[in-house]
């Protein structure tokens, strides 16, 4: 089995503003190829570091992908980085620096002299042509069996602190590849792919990817454990977000129908015991899955939203072609929204406040009424963390109307003010499942 770590290099991915979004592509590409990802990891830019957590990543992993910090410039790294942690020289290429310069020229440029940075690879390094930007990326197989470093010529330089001779390495991988996404892709499609389907065994990786809700996760994995604990093959990880809980399956084995075999032998029984509360078995979002149900019915949909504030318009509207079933919906956020626009009785609001059953099921019955929708789905309640009402905050009610029918459904929903709100989105969804499937509970 091919195991690998991906190092994401960039001081700017180590602030709130900027995601590695590479190393998400390269997992996909990598587990298509039966290689699993053990470890990802950012540094920044710092050579020492950077050092470091190569030769960290070398003990742990055959395979090494770096992206990023090839550039001209000082605190472009990676180069120097991985030939201290290899203990090999940087040779300086003349075609590559020709190619730079050519480069520059066609777009009526001057190269400055800072480009030819670019042009040193690593001693033994396959250089791996970038057809949208300036810095090659390279690979680097590691022999089974120590070799000795040649002196530096003058036209190499060797980073600070290296030395002469290689440590012996079992067949290991490094792949250095440019920062940028646009550059990166190609690369990696390009130039790696070939390389690795040459080199990686006859391995595969198959999953299974469950979405629930109307759980809890502690509630889900009490459920499920005694399933999944029996087997290490397939690994299963359980993700939760509020209200949204993700259960994945992977089976890494030598052929496909094995892998399946084994995915069947873990999945089938989960999603017996999972039952209605499984909504996805693809990965679509609950409001994919909405949409399918009501697009099957020839089913519209209406909305009015007091407590979610436009979240779940969002989120039905979020799906391509939902204007097939999505006619509209109504932001009633006070009472006097409430019975202008949805016919709400004052008298009703006084009596029981918004906060309240009978409210949010009038929500419903008038967004249905008012549209001519054949379902209709509301939301109010207390997102807190103060209440204007006397509700206890994370109080909310949804309801549901279809002809003739009217109803809402109370719950208690943990968290500060967002994740109630984001709760109440996804009950209001799952709810309108529920009853689509004709499920009552």
């Amino acid at each position: 089995m091919v195991d690998a770590v991906i190092i994401a290099i960039g001081s700017e991915l180590l602030t709130p503003s900027r995601t590695d979004t590479n190393s998400l592509h390269l997992t996909d590409q990598l587990n298509a190829l039966g290689i699993e990802v053990r470890q990802k990891v950012v540094v920044g830019d710092d050579r020492e570091a950077l050092t470091e957590a190569v030769r960290h990543a070398l003990q742990h992993a055959s395979v090494v992908i770096l992206t990023g910090g090839l550039g001209p410039t000082e605190d472009d790294v990676t180069r120097d980085a991985v030939a201290a942690a290899l203990d090999r020289p940087l040779e300086f290429r003349q075609d590559i620096s020709d190619a730079i310069e050519e480069r520059f020229r066609a777009r009526g440029r001057k190269m400055a002299e800072i480009n030819k940075r670019q042009a040193f690879i690593i001693q033994g390094a396959e250089v791996l042509a970038n057809p949208a930007g300036t810095a090659p990326g390279l690979w680097i197989e590691l022999p089974s069996t120590a070799d000795t470093v040649p002196s530096v010529p003058s036209t190499e330089r060797r980073p600070s602190g290296s030395r002469q001779t290689q440590p012996s390495a079992s067949d290991k991988l490094i792949v250095l590849l440019p920062g940028p996404p646009s550059e990166m892709k190609p690369v990696f499609e390009q130039e790696c792919l070939p390389r690795f389907r040459r080199r990686v065994p006859g391995v595969v990786i198959r999953s299974r990817f469950y979405r629930v809700t109307g759980l809890t996760e502690s509630d889900l994995d009490t459920l499920i454990a005694p399933v999944y604990t029996k087997y290490t093959n397939p690994a299963t990880t359980v993700l939760a977000s509020a209200g949204d809980i993700q259960v994945h399956l992977r089976a890494r084995c030598e052929s496909e129908d094995e892998a399946e075999r084994l995915l069947a032998e873990i999945g089938d029984p989960i999603e017996a015991l999972l039952g209605a509360r499984l909504y996805s078995t693809n990965g679509d979002s609950l409001e994919a899955a909405v949409g399918m149900l009501l697009r099957a019915r020839n089913a519209k949909l209406a909305i009015a939203e007091s407590l979610t504030g436009g979240q779940l318009g969002q989120r039905i509207t979020s799906v391509s072609g939902s204007s097939d079933y999505f006619v509209g919906g109504f932001l009633t956020y006070s009472d006097a929204m409430k019975s202008a626009l949805l016919g709400v009785d004052p008298a009703l609001l006084a009596q029981h406040t918004a906060v309240s059953q009978e409210v949010a099921a009038a929500m419903a019955a008038g967004a249905r009424d008012r549209t001519g929708a054949d379902y209709a789905i509301a939301t109010t309640g207390e997102a807190g963390p103060k209440s204007n009402t006397g509700a206890t905050p994370g109080t909310v009610f949804i309801g549901y109307a279809s002809k003739g029918h009217s109803e809402a459904v109370r719950f208690v929903m943990p968290g500060d003010r967002n994740r109630v709100r984001g709760f109440a989105t996804n009950a209001a969804l799952d709810l309108l499942r529920r009853r689509l499937l004709g499920l009552k509970s």
